[in-house]
């Protein structure tokens, strides 16, 4: 048995995800009737966004900002889409307006701009300086113009799983810390109610995870064997040996929902060391990969048709991650990083694949 505290030091709601920085207030919906080699980079440090409490989590009514923000345009335009994920990171009061014109507008109290996407994001940004969402070009330390977009893709994906991998932990380590005891913030819920919305995290970042290996085995390696034989072997056999440890902590997750609450079991503890080991593993995978295999993609030559096809194949693989957990997925990377994954659909992705899961989010309160 460990050692067991009634209570803890960190609060649940510090290790919680980031909901507020892709997911402000809900957005209530207003009357339309108003008017060479590449070298792949380390992550670069996050923006000093402070972790919501959870009764910032669970309250998302009420907004960090008092500015109210209108929004006009079509509700299945890429464009529109793209304007209200900017909005959202800048924790304004959004209001959609459903328009059939379809130049997007944006109101501020009776000023009105309309204008194209680059146009308006910079009247965005001028308006709202906070967070900083674009750097203009996609140099995040050391990529170039010339980087494939399936590598910067990938190496955003890998960021996104790193930090919610992470964050999984230290939400594993405070349970254990209390023993499966109530949080020291209400708000959480009850021990039951925490272990599910636990379950609920775990159960989004394995899907992220499992669709990332499909779309790498299915897409890229193919790719990068084709032109030297073997050159995946090592990456293949991580991808094997990470998913039974997945399973056994989705298993493990399950054996303690069921728990008597309050107990401080050794499962708990167990359960923060095998997310511990899955940290550790998918560090040395995903700093593998980008030191030995993305590089080659560049490497290997492909024309900017076969690396927009090679874009596609992978996002048509992850399908189910972009519909079911996209908003997961933002939520693991910096607004800058989330806003640059964001150009990469527009840019090179299929418009009617990511008009399925971009412009068909729930904007009604």
């Amino acid at each position: 048995m460990g050692n067991c505290f009634s209570t803890s030091s960190v609060s649940t709601a510090e290790i919680s995800p980031l909901d507020l920085a892709v997911k402000p207030p809900p957005v209530a919906v207003a009357s339309p009737a108003a008017g060479a080699q590449t070298h792949l980079p380390a992550p670069p440090p996050r923006l000093p966004i402070p972790p919501p409490s959870a009764k910032e989590t669970t309250a998302t009514a009420t907004a960090t900002s008092t500015v109210t923000v209108k929004l006009y345009g079509p509700s299945n335009s890429l464009t529109t889409s793209y304007l209200r994920f900017a909005l959202l990171h800048k924790r304004v009061n959004l209001r959609f307006v459903p328009s059939e014109d379809q130049k997007p507008t944006i109101q501020i109290g009776s000023e009105k701009t309309s204008g194209t996407q680059d146009a308006l994001l910079r009247y965005i940004e001028e308006k709202f300086p906070e967070p900083r969402l674009m750097i203009w070009k996609f140099n995040l330390e050391g990529f170039d113009e010339a980087t494939p977009p399936v590598v910067k893709t990938i190496w955003l994906q890998h960021r996104s799983m790193t930090w919610h991998v992470e964050r999984m932990l230290r939400w594993s380590e405070d349970l254990a810390a209390r023993g499966g005891r109530r949080a020291v913030d209400p708000s959480v819920g009850t021990p039951k109610m925490e272990i599910r919305k636990f379950a609920k995290s775990y159960t989004q970042l394995q899907e992220m995870m499992l669709e990332h290996a499909q779309m790498e085995e299915r897409v890229l390696f193919p790719v990068l064997e084709s032109v030297d034989r073997g050159m995946c072997k090592s990456a293949s056999a991580e991808h094997g040996r990470e998913l039974p440890l997945m399973n056994g902590i989705k298993e493990y997750i399950k054996s303690i929902a069921v728990m008597d609450s309050g107990i401080c079991s050794e499962e708990l503890f167990s359960l923060a060391s095998r997310f511990k080991s899955l940290q550790m593993m998918c560090k040395a995978h995903f700093e593998e990969e980008e030191k030995e295999l993305l590089p080659m993609v560049e490497a290997a030559e492909m024309g900017k048709e076969k690396q927009k096809k090679l874009m596609n194949q992978g996002l048509e693989v992850m399908r189910g991650t972009h519909t079911n957990v996209f908003d997961f997925l933002l939520q693991g990377l910096t607004p800058q990083e989330a806003m640059q994954y964001l150009d990469l659909l527009m840019n090179f992705a299929d418009p009617d694949l990511i008009s399925s899961f971009m412009c068909q989010r729930d904007i009604v309160d």
